[in-house]
């Protein structure tokens, strides 16, 4: 008889959907202790959580009868992933189940700042009448930039339309006519800075939003702006916003994230009176606890009766034999189409679809890894949500993006080389891969033969090859104090075109990346993390 153990509190609804699970037993113990959870773990099939048990290594080597962990919210930074994959482990977890209670917040505290409800509450309830100090500002027929058009960014753009508001988008893997089915327009982001009378965030904390606005984003914004971030502290330069609010060149900004959490008591944006905080509610509500407790059980309800889950975030189980092979064209899979996808956005242009060929001899790996790992790559830079290698094909389809895998029977250079070829809007580009014994190398792209570990921060130039280009790009690098790791130039033929990938030990600033721009010879050049 199946066994499931809830060690968590989590909504009853969801309890009741295991306890119909056909001749399964339902344990519900709370508050165990990891050496208490580490004895008991072995009897069970599976296990539901939230954020408080810690599934980690140590407790999975116990777990000898373990189907499935099923997380009641988004996260999984409690349950050691890794280890769950190596025992065959689905893990999964409910990342829809809160959506609307985040868009809700973030409509609620854009409301909350244009007419100061928080201020005047506080200050009715001190024994005060100040009608006057809280005038507020309506929202109809003003413009909400909306930063980001995933699922709570679509939420919060449809339900802000309702308000008679003039909606304006920005996001760079969005389609026009896919924000236009929602009365979106979509634009640039100086472009949506500049328009817009509120702005709401609703991006994912990573490379490329990391401090995406700061100093000089907010000086092009509109005098008395307002900005709201329920997405994830670090996106906004706290520091410069706080400036900007006591100068008066933003009105005011409501908060639900920090960059460090619980916020610190000298972070600047707590002691303005403007502001609106609340201490990171975006999921906090009643209906988005049952829904996450309901997706997770009918997940292990699947999964215990034979059938796939929806949300996995980790693959169905290898043998150890097959992980440690393929493991490295995982790897070296996932980077190509981050590289892909991070190329592509850097010339405005998006993946439209793919081609993974397999030349050479790679019988007997499971390709399909292979493959969805290039997705995975391809839409990490892209989404908010988590991407893995369960879920990329269908987050792929959702954004129209076809792909297929192909073979080769040889490879006139390597044993086995991975190439992955790219459309995008303004055309095509091949990269390829090969590994030698577990290390990953990027081998070429666009025919021109490289040597990079694809791994860390680069500088990605195509320029005329002519003498003086290279080393006026070093020495631009080296006057900026940035440290060279390494440097491959390819090129077509003597005096061509080239390219360039020069690893750097740091992301270099956007400035000194357009002092590169500016260099003659030089046709393209971005920044890449991998």
């Amino acid at each position: 008889m199946p066994k499931v153990l809830v060690s968590d509190p989590i909504s009853e609804a969801g309890i009741e959907i295991l306890r119909k699970i056909p001749n399964t037993q339902v344990d519900v113990k709370l508050g165990l202790k990891p050496d208490e959870l580490k004895a008991i773990i072995g009897d069970y099939d599976a296990l539901a959580v939230r954020s408080e048990t810690k599934v980690t290594a140590d407790i999975l080597a116990s777990a000898s009868k373990l189907q499935i962990i099923g997380r009641a919210g988004v996260g999984v930074d409690n349950i050691d992933v890794n280890a769950a994959t190596q025992r065959g482990v689905v893990v999964v977890n409910s990342p829809e189940g809160n959506t609307l209670a985040a868009a809700e917040l973030a409509v609620a505290l854009l409301l909350a700042l244009s007419r100061k409800i928080p201020q005047a509450d506080a200050s009715l309830r001190a024994g005060k009448w100040e009608r006057k100090k809280f005038v507020g500002t309506e929202i109809y027929g003003k413009t909400v930039g909306v930063i980001g058009l995933g699922k709570i960014g679509r939420s919060v753009a449809q339900r802000m339309k309702s308000f008679e508001t003039n909606i304006v988008a920005f996001d760079p893997f969005a389609t026009e006519e896919g924000a236009r089915r929602i009365g979106a327009e979509l634009v640039t982001l100086d472009a949506l800075l500049e328009r817009s009378d509120f702005i709401t965030i609703h991006v994912p904390l990573n490379n490329a939003t990391r401090g995406m606005i700061g100093a000089a984003q907010i000086a092009i914004m509109k005098d008395g702006v307002r900005i709201i971030n329920c997405a994830r502290g670090g996106i906004v330069d706290e520091a410069a916003l706080a400036e900007a609010i006591q100068s008066g060149k933003v009105g005011g900004a409501a908060f639900d994230v920090f960059s460090k959490e619980p916020p610190e008591a000298d972070n600047p944006l707590l002691s303005l009176s403007q502001n609106v905080i609340t201490p990171h509610l975006g999921a906090s509500t009643e209906e988005a606890q049952v829904n996450v407790a309901i997706d997770i059980a009918i997940q292990i309800s699947e999964v215990l009766q034979g059938r796939s889950a929806s949300s996995a975030v980790n693959l169905p189980a290898l043998t150890s034999e097959e992980v440690a092979r393929v493991s490295p064209y995982v790897f070296l899979a996932k980077q190509i189409g981050s590289l892909h996808t991070q190329l592509a956005a850097g010339v405005g242009t998006t993946v439209q679809s793919l081609e993974v060929i397999f030349n050479g001899d790679f019988a007997g790996l499971p390709t399909e890894s292979i493959t969805r790992a290039t997705l995975q790559g391809i839409m990490t830079p892209m989404l908010q949500d988590p991407v893995n290698l369960v879920n990329a094909p269908v987050l792929a389809e959702a954004r129209g993006i076809s792909y297929k895998q192909t073979f080769a029977k040889s490879s006139p250079e390597h044993t086995c080389l991975l190439s992955i070829r790219v459309t995008t809007s303004s055309g095509e580009r091949t990269i390829c891969g090969t590994v030698y014994g577990q290390d990953a190398r990027i081998v070429h792209i666009d025919g021109h033969h490289v040597d990079i570990i694809p791994n860390g921060h680069m500088v990605v130039t195509q320029h005329n090859d002519r003498p003086g280009i290279i080393g006026k790009v070093g020495t631009l690098l080296g006057d900026n104090g940035v440290n060279i790791g390494g440097m491959h130039v390819g090129r077509e033929a003597v005096g061509t075109h080239a390219i360039m990938v020069i690893m750097t030990d740091e992301n270099i600033s956007a400035d000194l990346l357009g002092q590169i721009r500016t260099l003659p010879g030089i046709e393209t050049a971005q920044t890449i993390t991998l």
